[in-house]
Protein backbone atom coordinates (compact mmCIF):
# COMPACT_ATOMS: atom_id res chain seq x y z
CA UNK A 1 0.00 0.00 0.00
CA UNK A 2 1.45 3.45 -0.93
CA UNK A 3 1.73 6.24 1.46
CA UNK A 4 -0.87 7.89 0.22
CA UNK A 5 -3.15 4.85 0.16
CA UNK A 6 -2.50 4.51 3.72
CA UNK A 7 -2.94 7.83 5.11
CA UNK A 8 -6.52 7.96 3.35
CA UNK A 9 -7.39 3.97 4.32
CA UNK A 10 -6.70 5.14 8.10
CA UNK A 11 -8.12 8.68 7.71
CA UNK A 12 -5.46 9.81 10.00
CA UNK A 13 -4.18 13.56 10.33
CA UNK A 14 -0.84 14.76 9.94
CA UNK A 15 1.48 17.08 11.49
CA UNK A 16 3.54 18.89 9.15
CA UNK A 17 6.35 20.35 11.03
CA UNK A 18 7.34 23.69 7.74
CA UNK A 19 10.97 24.31 8.18
CA UNK A 20 12.71 23.75 11.35
CA UNK A 21 16.11 24.98 10.04
CA UNK A 22 19.59 26.88 11.54
CA UNK A 23 18.21 30.04 9.04
CA UNK A 24 14.99 30.36 10.61
CA UNK A 25 16.55 29.41 14.45
CA UNK A 26 19.67 31.69 14.48
CA UNK A 27 19.79 35.08 16.89
CA UNK A 28 22.54 35.89 14.00
CA UNK A 29 20.56 34.67 10.99
CA UNK A 30 18.74 38.00 9.25
CA UNK A 31 15.88 35.20 9.32
CA UNK A 32 15.77 34.13 12.70
CA UNK A 33 12.67 34.02 14.70
CA UNK A 34 12.74 35.35 18.43
CA UNK A 35 9.83 32.53 18.97
CA UNK A 36 11.41 29.80 17.06
CA UNK A 37 13.26 28.12 20.50
CA UNK A 38 9.05 28.21 22.30
CA UNK A 39 7.61 27.14 19.31
CA UNK A 40 9.68 23.72 18.39
CA UNK A 41 9.09 22.95 21.86
CA UNK A 42 5.44 22.42 21.24
CA UNK A 43 6.60 20.78 17.89
CA UNK A 44 7.99 18.27 19.56
CA UNK A 45 5.60 17.54 21.66
CA UNK A 46 2.88 17.70 19.03
CA UNK A 47 5.61 15.11 17.06
CA UNK A 48 5.58 12.62 19.88
CA UNK A 49 1.62 12.86 19.53
CA UNK A 50 1.46 11.83 15.98
CA UNK A 51 3.92 9.59 15.98
CA UNK A 52 4.86 8.51 12.40
CA UNK A 53 2.22 10.71 11.05
CA UNK A 54 5.03 13.68 10.78
CA UNK A 55 6.40 15.51 7.64
CA UNK A 56 9.37 17.87 8.29
CA UNK A 57 10.21 20.20 5.39
CA UNK A 58 13.39 22.29 4.27
CA UNK A 59 13.33 25.31 2.30
CA UNK A 60 16.17 25.08 0.25
CA UNK A 61 17.85 27.90 -2.11
CA UNK A 62 17.51 25.95 -5.51
CA UNK A 63 15.18 27.98 -7.37
CA UNK A 64 15.74 28.95 -10.61
CA UNK A 65 17.81 32.59 -10.58
CA UNK A 66 16.16 33.82 -13.70
CA UNK A 67 12.57 33.96 -12.52
CA UNK A 68 11.83 36.61 -9.67
CA UNK A 69 13.61 34.48 -7.21
CA UNK A 70 16.74 36.33 -8.62
CA UNK A 71 15.81 39.30 -7.10
CA UNK A 72 14.70 37.75 -4.17
CA UNK A 73 18.24 36.43 -3.63
CA UNK A 74 19.74 39.58 -5.00
CA UNK A 75 17.36 41.79 -2.24
CA UNK A 76 18.51 38.56 0.83
CA UNK A 77 22.50 37.83 -0.25
CA UNK A 78 23.25 36.12 2.97
CA UNK A 79 20.72 33.09 1.88
CA UNK A 80 21.91 32.80 -1.95
CA UNK A 81 24.29 30.05 -0.41
CA UNK A 82 24.89 26.52 -1.53
CA UNK A 83 22.07 23.69 -0.40
CA UNK A 84 24.60 21.62 1.74
CA UNK A 85 25.70 25.33 3.93
CA UNK A 86 25.32 24.60 7.30
CA UNK A 87 22.44 27.58 7.53
CA UNK A 88 19.80 24.92 5.92
CA UNK A 89 20.37 22.53 8.14
CA UNK A 90 17.49 21.36 10.46
CA UNK A 91 17.98 22.23 13.79
CA UNK A 92 18.76 19.30 16.71
CA UNK A 93 15.52 19.13 17.58
CA UNK A 94 13.82 18.44 14.00
CA UNK A 95 16.34 15.79 13.51
CA UNK A 96 14.38 12.09 13.79
CA UNK A 97 10.92 13.96 14.08
CA UNK A 98 9.69 12.05 10.99
CA UNK A 99 10.37 8.53 9.68
CA UNK A 100 9.38 9.86 5.99
CA UNK A 101 12.13 12.30 4.20
CA UNK A 102 12.58 15.49 4.89
CA UNK A 103 10.84 17.65 1.65
CA UNK A 104 13.69 19.97 0.43
CA UNK A 105 11.89 22.53 -1.84
CA UNK A 106 12.82 25.48 -3.08
CA UNK A 107 9.59 27.14 -2.55
CA UNK A 108 7.87 29.32 -0.06
CA UNK A 109 4.55 26.83 0.08
CA UNK A 110 5.24 23.57 0.75
CA UNK A 111 2.05 22.01 -0.23
CA UNK A 112 2.07 19.88 -3.38
CA UNK A 113 2.09 16.72 -4.96
CA UNK A 114 5.19 15.62 -2.42
CA UNK A 115 3.35 16.31 0.15
CA UNK A 116 -0.24 14.80 -1.30
CA UNK A 117 1.25 11.78 -2.28
CA UNK A 118 1.68 11.25 1.63
CA UNK A 119 -1.09 12.13 2.96
CA UNK A 120 -4.00 11.99 0.33
CA UNK A 121 -6.11 14.09 -1.38
CA UNK A 122 -8.40 16.28 0.84
CA UNK A 123 -6.22 14.96 4.15
CA UNK A 124 -6.38 16.96 7.53
CA UNK A 125 -3.15 18.33 7.81
CA UNK A 126 -1.74 19.56 11.32
CA UNK A 127 0.56 22.89 10.38
CA UNK A 128 3.39 24.00 12.77
CA UNK A 129 6.46 25.64 12.33
CA UNK A 130 8.47 28.75 10.60
CA UNK A 131 7.70 31.56 9.38
CA UNK A 132 4.10 32.08 10.18
CA UNK A 133 4.05 35.02 7.93
CA UNK A 134 5.55 33.16 5.15
CA UNK A 135 6.27 29.82 4.51
CA UNK A 136 3.21 28.96 6.92
CA UNK A 137 0.33 30.82 5.46
CA UNK A 138 1.72 30.20 1.83
CA UNK A 139 1.47 26.34 2.75
CA UNK A 140 -2.28 26.61 4.84
CA UNK A 141 -3.87 29.00 1.59
CA UNK A 142 -2.35 26.27 -1.44
CA UNK A 143 -3.62 23.36 1.31
CA UNK A 144 -6.78 24.62 1.88
CA UNK A 145 -7.15 25.63 -2.07
CA UNK A 146 -6.32 22.29 -2.96
CA UNK A 147 -8.60 20.73 -0.25
CA UNK A 148 -7.10 19.86 2.35
CA UNK A 149 -8.83 20.21 5.91
CA UNK A 150 -5.77 22.63 7.91
CA UNK A 151 -5.29 23.32 11.37
CA UNK A 152 -2.41 25.99 11.95
CA UNK A 153 -1.44 25.52 15.10
CA UNK A 154 -0.39 29.07 16.63
CA UNK A 155 2.10 28.35 20.04
CA UNK A 156 4.05 25.81 17.73
CA UNK A 157 4.24 28.64 14.91
CA UNK A 158 6.85 31.29 15.27
CA UNK A 159 6.53 34.74 13.21
CA UNK A 160 9.24 36.93 12.40
CA UNK A 161 7.92 39.38 14.58
CA UNK A 162 4.71 39.09 16.92
CA UNK A 163 3.07 41.54 14.74
CA UNK A 164 3.75 39.65 11.62
CA UNK A 165 2.29 36.34 13.58
CA UNK A 166 -0.74 37.81 14.50
CA UNK A 167 -1.42 39.14 11.34
CA UNK A 168 -0.28 35.91 9.57
CA UNK A 169 -2.55 33.77 11.90
CA UNK A 170 -5.63 37.25 11.33
CA UNK A 171 -5.63 36.20 7.09
CA UNK A 172 -5.55 32.50 7.91
CA UNK A 173 -8.32 32.93 10.28
CA UNK A 174 -10.04 34.03 7.36
CA UNK A 175 -10.93 31.06 5.94
CA UNK A 176 -13.15 28.49 7.91
CA UNK A 177 -13.84 25.95 7.57
CA UNK A 178 -11.18 24.74 5.65
CA UNK A 179 -8.22 27.01 7.70
CA UNK A 180 -8.97 26.91 11.62
CA UNK A 181 -6.38 28.29 13.79
CA UNK A 182 -5.69 26.37 17.21
CA UNK A 183 -2.99 25.51 19.96
CA UNK A 184 -1.16 22.68 21.14
CA UNK A 185 -2.71 21.36 24.02
CA UNK A 186 -6.56 21.57 21.95
CA UNK A 187 -4.79 19.58 18.53
CA UNK A 188 -3.56 16.95 21.68
CA UNK A 189 -6.70 16.48 23.24
CA UNK A 190 -8.82 15.82 20.35
CA UNK A 191 -6.31 13.21 19.07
Amino acid sequence: MTDAAAGRAAGDVWLVVIDPQAIFASADSAWGSPFFADAMTRIRALADHFGDRVIVTRWMPTADRTTSWGAYFAAWPFADQSPDDPLFDLVPDAVGLSPHPTLDLPTFGKWGREIEAIVGQGAHIVLTGVATDCCVISTALAAADAGAHVTVVADACAGSTAENQAAALQVMGLYPPQITISDSAAVRAER
